[in-house]
């Protein structure tokens, strides 16, 4: 008996890396699979079938059920063609994970509208064009679903020579942060994945010959995916997961009150904002990343 035993998935690019270690372990757990994977190099050229194909190959060798995809996240018919296939192979969709994604990295100062518009429409719009045809699906369905989209640590704290990148992931979260409220009627659930795990797309960003491949192995993030995908996870939504090797983190926000008066007062003076502005300069969060604490 796995924990997913009667679901259906779809993963988008799921030919390798972080797409093929979801589907494998969701297959495992009992989920039937739509291994999606448009089959090209990281940086978005080329395509073919052989990817998706040999995710499925281990699938059923180990006894799972899975089915190919070839299509394209950023071409809405195949987007709706991946969740159609789903339905006409197995039944149904309970479950999108959204991970579908490439790489044109470049310093700004050097970045073209090519190198922009490629990026934002894998990521962003091929996001939205998957999610809306497996939302609309579970809609239809009446019987709820799990929703993981893909943002990254690039995406919510920045990272250098990723402005393309950064700003597709950062559009992916806040559109996550949106949908989960208007999915709860229909008992979607939407949550965000964060992840910080070695592949083709990252295997040049990590230090070399520190073992990452290891230590920021891809198997160590499906865990909490698969997981949300389950019906132990009915009531988790909105909700950010930032996942590195084996640490799982919650990703919330804090705010530090830096000015305020009356709103029935004058406005500040330009001279008293900045004064209160940095009058406790040195008491804020060092740096953009988060500070870990511990449930209070």
């Amino acid at each position: 008996m796995g924990l997913l035993d009667g679901k259906v998935a779809v993963v988008t690019g799921a030919g390798g890396g972080l797409g093929e270690t979801h589907a494998l372990l969701l297959a495992k757990e009992g989920a039937a699979v739509v291994v999606n994977d448009l089959g090209g190099a990281r940086d978005g050229a080329g395509a073919g079938s052989g990817m998706a194909d040999q995710v499925v190959a281990k699938i059923k060798a180990a006894g799972g059920k899975a089915v190919a995809d070839y299509g394209n996240v950023a071409d809405e018919a195949d987007a709706q063609a991946m969740v159609k296939r789903a339905v006409d192979e197995f039944g149904k969709i309970d479950m999108m994970i959204a991970n579908a994604g490439i790489l044109r990295d470049k310093s700004f100062k050097n970045m073209t509208n090519d190198m922009w518009d490629i990026v934002i429409n894998v990521h962003l719009r091929g996001t939205y064009l998957t999610v809306k045809a497996a939302y609309d699906q579970m809609v239809k369905q009446g019987e709820g679903g799990s929703i993981v989209v893909t943002s990254s640590t690039s995406g919510l704290f920045g990272n250098f020579g990723q402005t393309n990148y950064s700003a597709a992931k950062a559009g992916i979260a806040g559109f996550a942060r949106s949908l989960f409220q208007e999915g709860a009627k229909y008992k979607i659930r939407v949550n965000i994945l964060a992840p910080a795990a070695w592949s083709r797309l990252t295997e040049d960003i990590f230090p070399q010959g520190k073992n990452m491949e290891e230590l920021l192995s891809p198997d160590k993030v499906s865990p909490i995916v698969v997981w949300l995908g389950s019906d132990e996870a009915k009531s988790v939504s909105g909700r950010t997961f930032l996942v590195q090797g084996n640490s799982v983190t919650l990703l919330s926000w804090q705010s530090h009150m830096l000015a305020s008066k009356d709103n029935a007062d004058a406005a500040f003076s330009v001279e008293e904002i900045g004064k209160l502005v940095l009058e406790n300069y040195e008491q804020w969060p060092k740096g953009p990343q988060p500070t870990p604490r511990k449930f209070d």
